[in-house]
């Protein structure tokens, strides 16, 4: 790398010692590249073994790349912890301006260890931690409000992001999250109670600094190549257009779209949930993560009518994607499109997970259907198919946790399914909800061998939806090879912490060349050397916790509802897990 680039410092914060202090590591980057290679390294320098997820061993990693700041796309953070959702790698990816924040202080990695003995903040401007009082944050009723405050509060100039939990991370909601500049979030796996955890209400991350590159010239032709490529991409355009939502109407078609706790495939209700009817009718403004050219994240204007005043209306403005759209739309039978987006705004305001929120509600309304659970467990909450009112009661109830049952619903459904019963329609796959994809065997393998459980690690659904396409149906081996290959790729994509919708614009050869750019001088082999490396310190992370894949449960539900390739084996995924095992332990 370039000898004065800032990548290479390291950023550890104490928050019991309320002290902190800088380290150059040149070699983490040099053998890591960035995002997640590095983090996973100091996840396992930082986190000892058996560490209390909620406790103080317990690290918060944030880790960015040596492309961020220079290149588009390249502008996501990965964080690392262990989560105390699953017990064992908690990882999430956030975009926004956290990344190019964090890079123009000078850090390529920031780590906080301990915990707080009071609600505190932290605020990073370049080469100085300030500690600030948080106690007049803590217990505030919105993530929103917490967010203007901080921004308020805080003037520092240059490129500035603002991370904080909600009410959720402060009650350690297993699922809560982390929101950043309001529509960007590290969802899954539970930061937010982590933060909760250590008192850390927020951080707020800012720098102003030059970053250097070897060969102007040569770097503005890489930059030129790239920016061009995703400015002329049909496919960024369509994400420019529809966002994410896009992909309602096509899994829907193909039977792949999670309906009503997965009873069936098919929504009746999904083209009023579709980007285009979101677009024609709510669309209120398009936003981009900072230095991308795409905008692909869509806000919608939704008026909400005052209770007593005729003519008066508060608008407010929600972010919605695919993912929210499955867990807290067709997940809960929910085709009112404004019923929905008033669910999306509760959770926000919550700091929840929306992908975990939803398929917990859904678990739930079917646990009270089936008379596996009460009203009086629900608080009085008749939790019912399409209604959006009583889902955002849920929600409220699951911070508040005025029950038992909303005391085991805030741990996600693999718990409270093992207290009240409903194992089998309880749809988390190592401890973490599913997405919303229905695809087939090779999205739900994608679920259980992910490092992180998430959809994005080896993107199984978009192979089966390839494989569909071209009439051909692997072998389970021949699966697990197709997984594996593309998630040891992908820690590549996010160790350079670009954005995976960029994938295919940022290439084996794409990325050679621009990491020469800034420095690094790596050919394709020991880019997948890298990636290989990475996938395989995650799993030993996970082994080292208790992580046993033979042993997770499949629900019974992926089996009763047929897929677009017809019904899914329960003998293939088996044999499938056996045959990752057996090659992990080679």
């Amino acid at each position: 790398m370039i000898s004065h680039d800032p990548i290479a410092r390291i950023l550890t914060i104490d928050l019991f010692q309320r002290r902190f202090s800088i380290d150059e590591r040149p070699e983490l980057f040099d053998e890591a590249i960035g995002g997640a290679g590095v983090a996973i390294r100091l996840l396992e320098e930082h986190c000892p073994p058996g560490a209390d997820p909620l406790g103080e061993d317990n690290p918060i990693i944030f880790a960015v790349g040596p492309l961020v700041g220079h290149f588009p796309l390249a502008s996501k953070t990965v964080a690392m912890f262990k989560s105390p959702h699953t017990g064992n790698l908690g990882e999430s990816h956030a975009g926004g301006r956290s990344a190019v924040s964090i890079r123009m202080a000078g850090y390529g990695a920031i780590v906080i260890v301990g915990q707080s003995n009071k609600p505190v903040y932290l605020v990073i401007e370049d080469d100085t931690v300030h500690f600030r009082d948080a106690s007049a944050l803590w217990g505030l009723r919105s993530s929103y409000t917490v967010g203007s405050v901080l921004r308020e509060r805080e003037k520092g100039s240059g490129h500035r992001s603002i991370m904080r939990i909600g009410p959720a991370g402060e009650k350690q909601v297993s699922y809560s999250c982390v929101i950043t500049e309001t529509y960007r979030h590290f969802g899954r796996l539970g930061l937010g109670a982590v933060f909760g955890s250590k008192n850390l209400k927020a951080i707020v991350v800012s720098g102003n600094r030059t970053l250097p590159v070897l060969d102007p010239k040569r770097y503005r032709t890489q930059y030129n190549a790239l920016y061009s490529a995703a400015t002329g991409s049909p496919l960024m355009k369509k994400y420019h257009d529809l966002g994410t939502p896009i992909n309602v109407g096509p899994l829907n078609e193909l039977g792949a779209l999670p309906t009503r706790n997965l009873k069936q495939s098919r929504f009746e209700g999904a083209d009023a949930l579709s980007g285009e009817h979101l677009a024609e009718r709510y669309l209120g403004r398009r936003l981009a993560c900072a230095h991308c050219p795409v905008a692909c994240i869509h806000i919608a204007a939704l008026r909400t009518p005052h209770p007593s005043e005729p003519y008066f209306y508060k608008t407010s403005m929600l972010g919605y994607d695919y993912e929210p759209i499955f867990a807290l739309g067709t997940m809960l039978g929910i085709s009112d499109v404004a019923g929905m987006l008033r669910l999306m705004d509760e959770v926000e305001i919550q700091g929840l997970d929306a992908m975990s929120t939803g398929v917990s509600l859904a678990w739930a309304t079917e646990a009270l259907e089936q008379g596996l659970t009460t009203l009086a467990d629900t608080n009085g909450v008749a939790l019912a198919w399409g209604d959006a009112d009583a889902a955002i009661e849920a929600v409220r109830r699951v911070v508040s946790q005025p029950t038992d049952f909303y005391r085991a619903l805030a741990h996600g459904v693999s718990h409270a399914s093992s207290m009240y019963g409903g194992e089998d329609f309880a749809l988390a796959f190592g401890g973490n909800e599913m997405p919303g994809y229905h695809t087939g065997p090779a999205g739900y393998l994608g679920y259980l061998l992910g490092a992180r459980h998430s959809h994005l690690d080896n993107a199984g659904y978009s192979i089966d939806q390839k494989n569909l396409a071209s009439g051909i149906q692997p072998t389970a081996e021949e699966l697990v090879e197709q997984l594996v290959g593309e998630e040891s790729w992908r820690q590549v994509l996010s160790s350079l912490v670009v954005c995976f919708f960029s994938r295919g614009l940022y290439t084996p050869e794409a990325i050679v060349e621009a990491l020469a750019t800034v420095g690094f001088e790596l050919d394709e082999s020991r880019l997948r050397e890298i990636g290989a490396d990475v996938l395989r310190r995650k799993y030993q992370f996970k082994r080292r916790e208790g992580f046993d894949l033979l042993s997770e449960p499949i629900p019974r539900r992926i089996l009763q509802t047929e897929s677009p390739i017809g019904m899914i084996s329960e003998e293939m995924l088996r044999t499938a897990l056996r045959a990752f095992d057996d090659g992990f332990q080679e």
